[in-house]
């Protein structure tokens, strides 16, 4: 039997016991040793904040962003190794692409967004900025800084790579370094991820550290500006939380916890209709999926009276079908669960479920394995005798285990969902839009994802059990109170938000955005004709005018075929509350400001990829003279591309200095010749 190593402080370090002996879920033989005695619990601190944080702070969102896509796409690479380790943990081959090809999507998901979704800078600006001064002079703006602290997850059993990586993937987006403890039982899995991140040399020192064994003295050691993330039960959660380093130090805390999580049958999914035939096949394979352990399994199937019966009959069929056996072997449907002791623990559950429901299916043939050496449990189906008892919404079975209970009418079902006092998850099968709007919102206030199926979605739907990392994952209440992923939220999570108030160029210079107010900077001719590494913000250019005539709208009219009474119609415009008289069209506004601030030429300019936050703030008229104020607003650099994205603020003014019209223009700018991607020569 093999100790595992911790990662810590930027060395592979052996516990100074052999700690807790991990098994084998199938034969029961000793897999590892799990121990993190030995450990300088504090040094492991002081490595995050003092090497790991200022590395990753270092880099700017894109970069980091760039070493989640590699790290994620070295693991696909690697991921037979995982693959084959991960058959111990009961796991079959679908089980396990669950856990380490999802946990690897998470990074290259949020590698992704971070390109897409947050600037190519150090801070992030959050919303738009407020005007505090009526002459504009003081502003002040919501921006988002990496904090310096450490990120620590403690993770549980049931995915040992996933839960780790969907964990670190906003953190070290964030800038924010991590500290990985895995649960004990398949801690064996996680370090063996661990090792080929460290081994492939992608991550900066300190960004991730491993502590295989218990957490010591380590909440001892953190302070406000570290987050604590944990997965596991209710009552660890609580004990944690409770922490008097989390309390007196204000640490962030981020609790998933226990979920009794339900399927809703709709009154209108009756037996026959393609929503039931979903309900079944989603109830039985949330059920088998890694035996059932998963925080977002469904341990509640609530059904209308009348269509119980067939429900009943219809997934006990379905169970029949199910192979449990051997997870090595591609035939079996359901493999162990992750120990003996968690075997017991579920037994022990369903024996409480029992005081108060019939069981329907509790047993199963087991295929090429030994039942009593391996941690092996038939899937088990039970139906609630009384669908207000205590056990059926207290009592979770964290195997694989559903209850069956009936309700009388769509309020009763909600009220009955809400029983669970909180949940990760709910799906809502119904073939009625209206029926299932009125059981999502009925049931929103309890849970932190709400999945809902007809059969336009049979195909495309993600299915009940798949946290994404564009959505949240957490849930109210019971299931601790938190939020995981959601995209930008789980790095908004590791971020600090701070109001920061002063002058324009204060405010430009804090967020590397220009601000309304800021100098611009006029002194060197057309922006247009700028490379983007030549292309400072606050570049501008204030354009020649043009007077809007008659003709001028009579035409636009005529080659759109926009023929809106406000542009055509003197008589119908001047009786508008709004107009008093014929006007230019918002997008011959925006039209006519582009002929004036346009560089005709060839040049760094290669496209206009779209226009934002359009607002015409004030009618044209005819006899109006249009003059456009266009600056450089922000700046993006696409690395390797050859060009960055620029946002230019533009503002159209009248003849009174009035402003008609404001919006951001998007453009993609080239690089000077040989400079980041761009190719030699003339660039066009």
């Amino acid at each position: 039997m093999r100790t595992l190593e911790s990662h810590i402080c930027g060395r592979w370090q052996s516990p100074s016991g052999e700690g807790f002996a991990t098994h084998h879920a199938v034969t029961g033989l000793p897999v590892a040793g799990v121990s993190s005695d030995g450990i300088d619990f504090s040094a492991v601190v002081e490595h995050a904040r003092h090497v790991g944080g200022p590395a990753l702070r270092a880099l700017t969102f894109h970069e980091r962003a760039a070493l989640l896509k590699a790290l994620g796409q070295h693991l696909l690479t690697e991921k037979d190794h995982l693959y084959d380790l991960s058959t111990a943990t009961g796991a079959t081959r679908a089980d396990s692409w669950i856990d380490i090809e999802g946990g690897a999507g998470v990074l290259l998901g949020y590698a992704s967004r971070g390109r897409r979704e947050l600037p190519n800078g150090y801070v992030l600006l959050e919303g738009e900025p407020e005007v505090l001064a009526r002459d504009g002079s003081f502003l002040a703006a919501h921006v988002a800084t990496p904090r310096r602290g450490v990120a620590v997850q403690v993770n549980a059993f049931n995915f040992p790579c996933w839960g780790a990586l969907e964990k670190l993937a906003p953190a070290l987006l964030a800038g924010l370094p991590t500290i990985v403890k895995p649960a004990t039982p398949t801690a064996f899995l996680t370090e063996a991820m661990v090792r080929l991140i460290v081994d492939s040399g992608i991550l900066p020192d300190g960004a991730l550290q491993l502590i295989c064994g218990g957490v010591g003295d380590l909440f001892d050691h953190l302070d406000g500006q570290d987050s604590v993330g944990f997965t596991g039960s209710a009552a660890t959660a609580a004990l944690l939380r409770t922490h008097p380093g989390i309390i007196d130090r204000s640490v962030r805390f981020n609790a998933e916890a226990d979920s009794l999580n339900a399927a809703l049958l709709g009154p209108s999914a009756e037996p026959g209709t393609p929503e039931f035939g979903l309900f079944i096949a989603e109830v039985i394979r949330e059920m088998t999926v890694k035996a059932g352990q998963k925080c977002t399994a469904i341990r509640r199937a609530l059904v209308p009276r009348s269509h119980l019966e067939t429900a009943t009959e219809a997934l006990a069929a379905a169970l029949t079908e199910v192979r449990v056996g051997d997870p090595s072997n591609p035939d079996t449907d359901m493999g162990a669960l992750v120990g003996t002791g968690q075997r017991d623990e579920v037994r022990a559950a369903i024996a409480s479920l029992c005081t108060t429901t019939d069981v329907v299916v509790d047993s199963c043939t087991f295929h090429d394995v030994d039942p009593v050496v391996g941690a092996f449990l038939a899937p088990t189906l039970l139906r609630a005798s009384d669908s207000e008892a205590g056990p059926v919404h207290d009592v979770e079975a964290f195997g694989p285990v559903c209850t069956l209970v009936g309700y009388d009418n769509p309020d009763h079902a909600v009220h009955l969902a809400a029983l669970g006092r909180g949940s990760l998850v709910a799906s809502i099968y119904s073939g009625d839009a209206d029926e299932a709007a009125h059981l999502t919102l009925g049931i929103a206030s309890h849970h932190g994802r709400v999945h809902v199926v007809d059969a336009s979605v049979a195909v495309t739907s993600t299915g009940h059990g798949s946290p994404l990392p564009a959505l949240v994952h957490g849930g109210p209440g019971r299931a601790g109170g938190g939020e995981e992923m959601g995209g930008l939220r789980g790095v908004r999570h590791h971020l600090q938000t701070t109001a920061v108030q002063g002058s324009p160029d204060v405010l430009t210079a804090v967020t590397g955005q220009w601000m309304p107010g800021a100098n611009r900077h006029v002194d060197r001719g057309h922006p247009f004709k700028l490379h983007f590494d030549d292309l400072e913000i606050g570049t501008a250019v204030r354009t020649e005018s043009h007077t809007v005539t008659l003709a001028d709208i009579e035409g636009f009219a005529e080659s759109t075929g926009d023929h809106f009474y406000a542009h055509m119609d003197e008589e119908a415009a001047a009786a508008s509350p709004i107009f008093g008289g014929r006007v230019a069209h918002g997008y011959l506004v925006l039209s006519l400001a582009a002929g004036l601030f346009v560089w005709p030429d060839p040049g760094p300019v290669l496209a206009n990829y779209g226009v934002d936050r359009c607002r015409f703030a004030k009618p044209t008229y005819p006899g109006d003279t249009l003059t456009v104020w266009l600056t450089a607003k922000q700046k993006t650099l696409r690395a390797g591309a050859g060009y960055g994205e620029v946002v230019w603020d533009a503002q159209v003014s009248n003849q009174d200095d009035e402003v008609v019209a404001t919006y951001d223009v998007l453009t993609m700018v080239a690089n000077r010749p040989g400079v980041n991607g761009a190719p030699d020569g003339r660039t066009a």
